[in-house]
């Protein structure tokens, strides 16, 4: 069996999964994007397709001035009795953590609203048990005494503990101890964690008790994963949620990273698979204990299931944005539209900007390819020089790029903005002519490239941003680079609207 690492490219990180008969189901983190938590199916591990998000009302999720990386922590699917759960951790600017589960029959339908969890920490999972027990487990931060793993037994109807929050493991030593699960084989509870930090020093740990509760025997050969000190394609691999297919195998997800220029990468933490065998005396080896490679052979024989590729262009003819596109925070429905204008998606230039921790109108989807073409048709007449829209490579409100089209002295002109931090550049204007343009961003492994042409007429290169700015080496944060349609007012009121009839997304020599 032959398949292609990350199996989910692109800012999909802290991956989970959880089986139902010979199907599987996968969930990853979203943080200050909306709608959140996106949800996958598939049959085999290895082709995946979306089917929704968990979190689709701002009742569930309430993102208001969320910082870069804040929001929507770890998530973690389950599924008991016919019912999905997905627990996770909402970080609230100016609240702290709140956990929460949301629960559904349907996983490509509507999610329950929020149960609330009053237990702290971050990156929930549930377990649970044969004996209709059910197990919440997190990490412990600035509330805990002892930073580690924590768990309380809880109400599954209410989220009420049942028991009291004890501590069970800290790991093996490594720095930030979370992502726990708890899982049973045999007669052995397994508890899996991530350790030092979710960057190169990543790994994963695992112990095991008799008693959910402990004390946890820690596996003689941890980390079961980890490419620290290696020189890999993939990098910072950990975060890991083992699991048994439908014909008695084990496997575990997991995030990595691949490297976009030497030392930078913009693509985000990414889903990774691999196998996972066990020793006679019980504990998991991940890939015999090797490497995780781009292309891995594994000696198995899931049935592949393809799926239908995602279609390069969307013409916004639909009643509802695809699943792929993803808003900052919670965009107000008043600044965006599919029915305003029938096949076109119109942005109104609504006040909030890129530059702010607000939720500008924006429409975005989640760069996958290091070599990549983003193309879209824009019919926008700016009445002021305060309003702006384009197109936009964004990894937080301080490092972003973008192509603008506004008003310079009365003309209507295009140009490149890039900010990195306090600093921001723009290029010379470039004059446009009447009517529609169309704005063209290429990506490769050194910068981003933006141009825009006249329909039918070669098209002109604005300027080009250095990939490493965008990179979450000088970013910081957790998320990947998101390229989105944008439009806005500058902070001053507009009746004015921005229209893309087609947004196109394509990998280039994949």
């Amino acid at each position: 069996m032959k398949f292609q690492n990350p199996i989910l490219p692109g800012f999909y990180p802290d991956p989970s999964v959880c089986r139902v008969g010979e199907d599987y189901y996968l969930v990853n983190s979203s943080f200050e994007y909306f709608p959140g938590v996106p949800v996958f199916h598939s049959r085999d591990l290895v082709n995946w397709r979306q089917i929704g998000h968990c979190l689709t009302r701002k009742s569930q999720l309430p993102l208001d001035h969320a910082p870069p990386s804040d929001g929507i922590y770890a998530p973690t699917i389950r599924h008991h009795n016919g019912r999905f759960y997905m627990a996770t951790t909402n970080n609230i600017a100016g609240q702290g953590f709140k956990n929460f589960f949301v629960h559904t029959d349907d996983p490509a339908g509507e999610w329950s609203d929020p149960v609330w969890v009053e237990q702290g920490g971050i990156d929930p999972s549930l377990f649970f048990d044969d004996d209709g027990k059910v197990y919440w487990t997190g990490n412990g931060t600035g509330w805990s005494a002892i930073r580690g793993i924590y768990q309380a037994e809880i109400d599954i109807e209410t989220g009420h503990p049942l028991t009291d929050i004890r501590f069970i493991w800290t790991g093996t030593g490594g720095g930030y101890p979370e992502s726990p699960h708890l899982f049973k084989r045999g007669a052995y509870y397994y508890l899996t964690v991530a350790e030092g930090g979710t960057a190169e020093c990543h790994m994963v740990t695992i112990a095991r008790s008799k008693n959910p509760f402990g004390p946890f025997e820690s596996c003689p050969h941890n980390p079961i994963l980890t490419h620290r000190s290696l020189m890999n394609p993939i990098t910072s691999t950990g975060h890991a949620d083992l699991f048994e297919d439908h014909q008695g195998n084990w496997w575990a997800v997991f995030l990595g990273i691949r490297y976009s220029d030497f030392g930078f990468h913009t693509l985000g933490r990414e889903t990774h698979l691999a196998p996972v065998a066990w020793t006679a005396d019980g504990w998991p080896v991940i890939h015999e204990g090797k490497k995780i490679t781009p292309v891995m052979d594994v000696a198995r024989d899931l049935p592949l299931h393809p799926v239908a590729p995602a279609p390069v262009r969307d013409d916004f003819d639909a009643p509802k944005l695809a699943l792929p596109w993803v808003h900052l925070r919670n965009l107000p429905a008043s600044d965006w539209s599919l029915t305003a204008r029938p096949g076109w998606l119109s942005l109104r230039c609504a006040e909030a900007t890129l530059d702010e921790l607000a939720a500008p109108a924006f429409v975005g989807r989640r760069q996958q390819h290091f070599e990549s073409r983003t193309a879209a048709l824009l019919d926008f007449s700016p009445a002021a020089e305060n309003e702006e829209a384009g197109l936009t490579a964004l990894m937080d409100n301080a490092h972003h790029a973008e192509l603008v089209v506004t008003l310079r002295a009365g003309i209507r002109v295009a140009f490149m903005r890039r900010r990195v931090g306090t600093m921001i550049s723009e290029t010379a204007p470039h004059p446009l002519p009447p009517g529609p343009v169309e704005l063209v961003l290429t990506t490769d492994r050194k910068a981003y490239t933006f141009s825009i042409a006249a329909p039918g007429q070669p098209a002109h290169e604005l300027g080009r941003h250095e990939l490493r700015y965008l990179s979450t080496q000088v970013a910081g944060g957790y998320t990947g680079v998101v390229l989105a349609l944008y439009a806005t007012s500058r902070g001053k009121p507009s009746a004015t609207t921005a229209a893309f009839d087609w947004c196109d997304y394509a990998p280039i020599n994949s």
